[in-house]
Order: structure tokens, then sequence, then C-alpha cells
């Protein structure tokens, strides 16, 4: 996303404005934002000026825009060992991110001196005080953390900070009717293959983009995903139907490195580009919710509960560590729920 921001005054109240070229993608992100509008006089999108949208669209959300010069020698130190350690680039930027938020705030105070007071008193003043997002507030926490055990040596102790308590969040499901409706409206065979497989297979977006002709056993009917979230290899099953797909789809695109690639030859397919084409299989199904594709994946684990799979081994299809995480797919899950009688009948 190419955009520009900056603090405006609007109707009297500090906002801040954000400059981008005009999509319909865009124009739904923004508006993803709390408390986003849209100026008619200043012909801009405008959101509030919040610590967190500072933080977000990076302008300097205090006097001090810097760490010191200290401050900025542990990060560079910070995401090297983070690097070393193979972290995701996501995690290394979010972690690294929030390590120069606290450094910011005590931009004077020499790092050695920083005590688990100073943490508390950052998450109160500052991330509290803001009103800064629960999960914002536990990545500035876990990298805290790991920040002064690693490079300080130095323990923080955790349960003295007080962290939020994280909502119960049910996962978007989609019926099979709407899954079946999402996938037949496509005649892209690329298109279609590449939807197909992350409800057969329950893939995680990059799971599905990082995939090779050689990760598929079709003699032995598997797909094997490599050094996954979490740095883990697992294997799922591919049915005949998926196998018959792929093989088409071969045939058509004729892919050299990567399984689904993009216009140039030997580079991978976009995230934005897959994105893409689900709004648009969502468009011609006329489904008026908004669908993303993990979407795809929280369907795959319902429909295996409500056929009868065993939880464990769901847990096992979808990567997770703690059978907890699957845990939550029994609350969406509508065949036993449907089943229960309810004492009304009985009146």
């Amino acid at each position: 996303m190419t955009w520009a921001a900056k603090l405006i005054k609007h109707n009297n109240e500090n906002r801040i404005a954000v400059y981008f070229e005009k999509d319909v993608d865009l124009i739904a992100r923004i508006k993803q934002v709390d408390g986003a509008r849209w100026s008619q006089q200043k012909t801009v999108w405008h959101i509030p000026d919040t610590i967190e949208n500072r933080v977000r669209f990076k302008i300097a959300p205090l006097a001090n825009s810097l760490p010191s010069l200290e401050g900025i020698e542990h990060i560079t130190k910070f995401i090297q060992w983070l690097s070393s350690k193979r972290y995701s680039p996501s995690t290394i930027k979010t972690y690294s991110e929030a390590l120069k938020s606290f450094l910011i705030f005590y931009h004077e105070k020499q790092i050695a001196e920083i005590t688990n007071e100073d943490v508390i008193i950052y998450n109160n003043e500052f991330i509290l005080k803001n009103n800064l997002s629960a999960s914002y507030q536990n990545q500035i926490v876990n990298a805290l953390k790991l920040f002064f055990k690693t490079i300080q040596d130095k323990q923080i102790i955790i349960d003295t900070i007080h962290r939020p308590k994280r909502g119960k969040v049910l996962p978007n499901v989609l019926s099979k009717e709407e899954i079946k409706l999402i996938l037949t409206v496509l005649t892209n065979t690329k298109h279609k293959t590449m939807l197909s497989l992350i409800y057969a297979c329950g893939l995680r977006r990059s799971e599905l983009l990082q995939l090779t002709f050689e990760d598929i056993q079709a003699d032995r009917k598997l797909l094997v995903i490599k050094q996954s979230k979490g740095k883990k290899d697992r294997i799922v099953p591919i049915s005949d139907k998926i196998i018959e797909m792929l093989r088409d789809y071969y045939k058509e695109y004729r892919p050299k490195k990567w399984l689904f690639e993009g216009q140039r030859e030997n580079t991978k397919y976009s995230d934005r580009s897959l994105e893409e084409v689900l709004k648009k299989s969502i468009r011609l199904a006329q489904i008026n919710k908004p669908v993303s594709l993990h979407w795809l994946r929280h369907s795959y684990a319902t429909h295996l509960l409500e056929s009868g799979t065993d939880l464990r081994y769901i847990q096992e299809l979808l990567g997770h560590s703690s059978s907890k995480t699957t845990e939550i797919y029994t609350h969406v899950s509508t065949k036993s729920i449907q089943n229960i009688k309810s004492p009304f009948d009985d009146l």
C-alpha cells in the first residue's frame, strides 16, 4: 500500500489524514480503521489522532521520534538475534517496532538502568493511557520480555504487568453450499485450483504460495507442507479429485519452480493477487459476507469436525501446537447443536 499521512485539524478536531491513490481495496482497508471518515471538503480519508494510529502510519507519537543512540544499537542487536534464530520477517518487524516504541518512551534513560517497574509504568502511562489495542499491548510485552532476557540478560516479571484479557472470538465459517458456490463461479483454472486447495487441505495463505510440485505425493495421496508456522513440517491428505485438478492445471500453465507462479516465470504468486481472486469469486457468487482466505481454512476444520473426524487428527492436519487452539471449532460446529432439543418443545 502506497500512502502518505499527516496531522490535520478537521472541524476543530485533531485527525490524521491518509493520502493514497483511488483504489477499491485501499478504501476498504482504510474503512476498517475505527473512526475513519471521508472529508468531502478536504477530499481525503482521515482517522482519529491516536498513538496507535500514529504508530501504524509512522507519525511520531512522542516528542522524541527516535530512540537514543544506545537504543538504536540495542534494537539492531535484537534484530540480529531474532534473525539468527530464524524468526519470521513479520515477527522481527513487529518485535523491533515494539521495542523501538518502548525505547523512545525512555529516550533519556540508560538501558541498563531500566527495571521491571519501568515496564509497568510504560504499560500504564503509554499503552493504557492512550487506549492502544489489546493485541498491540501483548506484542509490546512479548517483545520486551524477549529483549531483556536475550540481549540484556535481565528477567522481566510478566505477571506484574497488566495483560489484556483476550476476547473469545469464534472463527468465521462458511457452509459447504457457500464453499461450492465460491469455487464453481471461477472459470480460470489457476484461480479455481488455488482456492480449492486452500479449502481441501486447510492451508494458510503462505503455505499455499510456498508449495512446489515436489510437495505433492500423488501416489500416496499426500501433500507435504514444509517449514510452516513455528518452523514445522506436516502432511495432509489430498483427494483424487484435487490431484486430477492439479494435473489439469499443470498441463495448462506448466509452472517451473513454484506450484503457483505469478506473471513472471519462477516468481511466487503474490498475496495481494490471491486476495483479489477471492474477492472476485465472492462477488460473482453474490455472497454478502466479508470473507477472507482464512475463512476457507476455518471452514475446512469445522466441516471435518461435523463429519465425525476426531479433534486430535484435525489438530495435526492444521498444524496446531496446542489442542486448545483446535477446540475453538467445537463452538462453531452446528451438527451437535442442531440435535439439541429445546425444553420449549415439551411445553
